[in-house]
């Protein structure tokens, strides 16, 4: 059966066709509306148009920059504020006249690397991106823990652990708390603390390219950030235990981070000795969408 994922983005929206094996047929990108019944219309379109193009019907599956909310269906949490407080995937279904499943973009991410990614196979899979913040989802045996209050995998709101002197109370967050993971790990998160400690404002990318050309401002606070990630990750693997775990988003792009954090987890894990992979993602920024198709099909396999 053709399985058909959306990633809808709050500027781009992506549409792909898989094949029961996996192989892409089809993939189509447009603008995403700034209305809410311009989405609807968009989403409705595309799905047609894909169906048409190829000839069948197919599951859908979408992953979506916020989450349903577990009191009454409507979105909650979406960078695309017209979405919020919107019933998409009640009103999506009865557009279709069809099953549709949705779930957040990491979650997406995670069940993609899980199902035929870099840990494809695997029994549990922690998959992380890590960008403009953080999020996270979790697979068991090819598919997506949800949770009862649809949070499992929310790792980015939790405080940094084994914190040192200088690290509290942390900065403030978004959420209402201080001093969360997502406040230290995040991409501006890296980016603030360098500039506390340097007076010198860079980027990420900026920042690990400098101290591989020997900037020992640089280093230093690259060196900080693996510890608090490492801290970070190891908190998650003293609870979850999982086989692998993928880390996306722009933040994943540091290559001497896969090097650097297995080395050092190991301090914070209650266990011996520590057999949890770290790998970047197989299919890098199109594991959402790949997700989003997989989690369609969960439904109707």
């Amino acid at each position: 059966m053709l399985r058909l994922g959306i990633d809808l983005g709050g500027t781009k929206t992506e549409i792909i066709a898989l094949n029961a094996d996996g192989s892409e047929c089809l993939r189509r990108r447009v603008a995403t509306p700034g209305s809410y019944a311009g989405v609807l219309d968009m989403l409705a379109t595309l799905v047609a148009e894909a169906e048409g193009e190829l000839g069948q019907r197919g599951s859908i599956g979408i992953g979506t920059p916020g989450a349903p909310s577990a009191v009454d269906g409507r979105l909650k949490n979406s960078n695309s504020v017209c979405l919020n407080g919107q019933p998409l995937l009640r009103d999506l279904r009865a557009r279709l006249g069809r099953p549709v499943t949705m779930s957040n973009d990491a979650n997406c991410f995670v069940l993609s690397e899980a199902t035929d990614g870099a840990a494809a196979g695997d029994a549990v899979v922690f998959g992380v991106i890590i960008g403009t913040g953080t999020g996270a989802g979790i697979a068991v045996h090819g598919r997506v823990l949800t949770g009862a209050n649809a949070i499992a995998g929310e790792w980015g709101h939790n405080p940094l652990p084994w914190p040192g002197t200088g690290e509290l109370p942390g900065a403030a967050c978004y959420c209402g708390k201080h001093g969360c993971i997502e406040t230290w790990v995040s991409g501006p998160g890296l980016r603030a603390d360098h500039q506390s400690r340097s007076g010198t404002t860079m980027e990420p990318p900026a920042i690990a390219e400098a101290a591989a050309n020997g900037d020992a401002a640089a280093e230093e606070s690259l060196t900080r950030y693996e510890d608090r990630l490492a801290r970070s990750l190891a908190h998650v693997i003293n609870l979850l235990d999982p086989d692998t775990v993928v880390l996306g988003g722009g933040m994943g792009n540091i290559v001497r981070l896969y090097d650097s954090l297995p080395r050092l987890w190991g301090r914070y894990i209650f266990s011996d000795r520590v057999d949890t992979r770290l790998v970047p993602p197989r299919y890098g920024d199109s594991s959402g969408v790949r997700g989003a198709a997989w989690l369609g099909a969960l439904d109707t396999d």
